[in-house]
């Protein structure tokens, strides 16, 4: 089994993100063994706006806000990636969290 960065295991699991879906930074830590590393999955997520295969907008804080608009391009372009996927934001918040919230410890499992 080949080993990756961190920051490459994070987005391993961005990527199957489904549209229509968000996940949290702890969420995406806890999945990854390392419950504590939300923060570093910040990091990474701020490290994957330039890569279009990762779908960053997807990632949110754990109360559904979209603390994370700040590194895209524009200061709606999370929000309109959101939206364009049919979730509804509402002052920078995902409306009805729980909904589209995807936990990666139960939807896929460790390779």
């Amino acid at each position: 089994m080949q080993k990756f960065s961190f920051f490459e295991n994070v987005w391993a699991v961005v990527r199957l993100i489904p549209e229509g879906k968000v996940t949290n930074y702890g969420s995406i830590a806890k999945y990854l063994g390392t419950g504590l590393s939300a923060r570093m999955v910040g990091w990474a997520m701020n490290a994957a706006h330039h890569d279009i295969s990762i779908p960053a907008h997807r990632v949110v804080n754990r109360n559904g806000l979209l603390s994370g608009k700040a590194h895209f391009a524009t200061p709606t372009l999370m929000a309109e990636r959101l939206q364009a996927e049919g979730i509804v934001v509402h002052n920078d918040a995902v409306v009805n969290y729980s909904a589209h919230f995807w936990d990666p410890s139960i939807e896929i499992s460790l390779q």
